[in-house]
């Protein structure tokens, strides 16, 4: 009898033991996954404030550039306000683009050659353009000369033909242009302007259309004198620069 009392408390005491074991197996697990939830929790909040932080970098450069491009566009407005529609050029806001529109003016018929109208403007218009973007020369990456060209191209009706024509042509021209600025004793102490001018031919790539979405011949064939900042280069790099130090402050007639 006692035997058995004995054996049925040991049995009794064997499965106490194991719930106990259970209970703080369990309790170990729970701790376990409170733990690493805290941990997801922490990298999750720290990732949150990191984005954060370079979504607010990207807003001030993004700011900075804009209001910095306003300001370009505003000197340039002003200094050459009442001379645009004289030259027949126009100043596209968007672009910093200055554009001359009128191809009789520009550049004798089928060559690279400034015809004389065209060189005064550029006297008049080249030294004070330089001088009014001097100021911005920090965040000024480029200065483009672009000489763009319709597609046609005498004596041929083959298009490949036609583009190459007319890529070494809008390419002289624009050479033309920029050899004839440098020439200009303003242009020849600026060394920052020299320093970021770029003369591009682009040929028939970038044509005018008219409502009709058909090429307009006339309007295609133009010198540009384009504005490129580097505010696209910081913002890319803003990101990795705010993890150092913090924001920092800062874009032809062929025939």
């Amino acid at each position: 009898m006692f035997s058995w009392l004995a054996r049925r408390r040991r049995r009794q005491g064997m499965a106490a033991g194991n719930e106990a074991d259970q209970g703080s197996h369990w309790l170990a697990v729970a701790d376990l996954m409170a733990a690493l939830m805290m941990i997801f929790l922490f990298l999750a909040l720290l990732h949150m404030v990191q984005v954060e932080r370079e979504s607010a970098v990207h807003t001030e450069v993004r700011n900075e550039a804009a209001a910095l491009r306003a300001a370009i566009y505003s000197v340039l407005e002003e200094e050459f306000r009442e001379d645009l529609p004289r030259w027949n050029a126009e100043l596209d806001r968007d672009s910093l683009t200055l554009r001359f529109r009128e191809p009789e003016v520009l550049f004798e018929r089928s060559s690279a050659r400034i015809r004389p109208r065209f060189e005064a403007i550029l006297e008049d218009f080249m030294p004070r353009y330089a001088e009014q973007l001097r100021p911005f020369a920090e965040v000024i990456r480029e200065v483009r000369i672009e000489g763009h060209t319709s597609s046609e191209w005498a004596g041929s009706d083959d298009a490949l033909e036609a583009y190459f024509g007319n890529m070494d042509l809008s390419q002289r021209r624009t050479r033309a242009v920029l050899e004839y600025a440098y020439q200009l004793e303003p242009l020849q102490e600026a060394d920052w302007f020299r320093s970021r001018v770029a003369a591009v031919g682009l040929s028939s790539s970038r044509r005018v259309l008219d409502e009709r979405g058909e090429e307009d011949r006339r309007a295609s064939r133009r010198v540009e004198f384009s504005v490129l900042t580097d505010f696209e280069a910081r913002l890319l790099g803003a990101g990795a620069a705010s993890d150092e130090a913090g924001p920092r402050p800062l874009e032809a007639r062929g025939r």
